[in-house]
């Protein structure tokens, strides 16, 4: 399913002109240790028999594929197909793409309370100090950890629970910063840190995972460990101009989105992505549409 969203959305970017520092460098997964990396054999084969390849790459190997990476390491696995991009812009020029097809979108509206009768679909929200209510045929659900709350309005049971997880975003202002940042996407298997780097003149690592319910508060005592890995990975980067940002992902027990339909007939879930939002967004909007185009042809809508 990942390989197949990631198509769609290379298909919408192209098609509509979305700029989003895409760059198809690859991954390289490191591994510190033998255990680490005999265990990612497994998974190789599992992820072959999925249609998605990488390959066992030597310590020498690593050194090759991304130069500026410092560190001893057991050896890796490279994805070659894989991809990186900002998912800010990609976000803000498929809003803006929507908007040029009819799409109305309310910015900064408060969703008070959703509801539904089977045959139409109740908002009611705030703007300004002003409340709102709206009326539709069908309702979709993509609302992220705010999901559950609204869910149980239209007596369904959506159990997403927030994840908070945590970034860095590195300034590389000069020459030196930005030629010591990656240009590959990597993935530290002991520290679970993941990278990006965005442009000329961007350098993203995520990662972590903390349980505090709909808290977004960011603690110094979570990225500070980001800190220092990048310079210790990355010793020529400055490390001066960091901005720390937390998101709460919407994380489902079964680790699986909710894409389908609710009780009520004209209402719809895409939601409880958790970690891999971006990942699997473009093939569960796919699916979902179907959906929603197969009720509407029913005489439902």
């Amino acid at each position: 399913l990942a390989i197949e969203s990631r198509q769609h959305h290379f298909a919408w970017a192209q098609a509509e002109g979305i700029e989003f520092d895409h760059k198809r460098k690859g991954i390289l997964h490191f591994y510190r240790d033998k255990k680490g990396f005999e265990h990612a054999a497994q998974v190789s084969k599992l992820l072959a028999s999925g249609g998605l390849s990488r390959r066992a790459v030597t310590p020498q190997e690593i050194a090759a594929i991304e130069p500026s990476l410092q560190g001893k390491f057991y050896g890796g696995y490279f994805t070659e197909s894989d991809s990186t991009g900002d998912i800010h812009k990609f976000t803000y020029g498929l809003a803006k793409a929507c908007e040029r097809h009819g799409v109305k979108i309310y910015n900064e509206h408060e969703v008070l309370s959703v509801g539904s009768n089977g045959q139409s679909a109740f908002v009611q929200v705030k703007h300004a100090g002003e409340t709102l209510s709206l009326t539709y045929d069908a309702m979709v659900v993509c609302a992220g950890v705010h999901g559950r709350r609204l869910a149980a309005q239209l007596g369904d049971r959506l159990n997403i629970y927030p994840v908070k997880g945590y970034s860095i975003t590195v300034n590389l202002p000069d020459a030196d910063s930005q030629s010591a940042a990656p240009q590959v996407s990597l993935l530290d298997d002991e520290t679970k840190l993941v990278t990006s780097r965005l442009g000329d003149d961007r350098f993203r690592v995520a990662g972590t995972a903390e349980y505090n319910g709909i808290n977004l508060d960011i603690r110094a005592d979570r990225i500070q460990p980001l800190i220092h890995w990048v310079n210790q990975c990355f010793p020529g980067i400055d490390t001066r101009k960091v901005v720390p940002w937390a998101g709460l992902r919407p994380m489902m027990p079964d680790m699986l989105p909710r894409v389908g339909q609710g009780k009520r007939t004209n209402v719809f879930y895409n939601t409880g992505h958790g970690h891999l939002g971006w990942t699997l967004s473009a093939i569960t909007a796919h699916q979902l549409a179907g959906k929603v185009m197969a009720w509407s042809r029913s005489g439902q809508g």
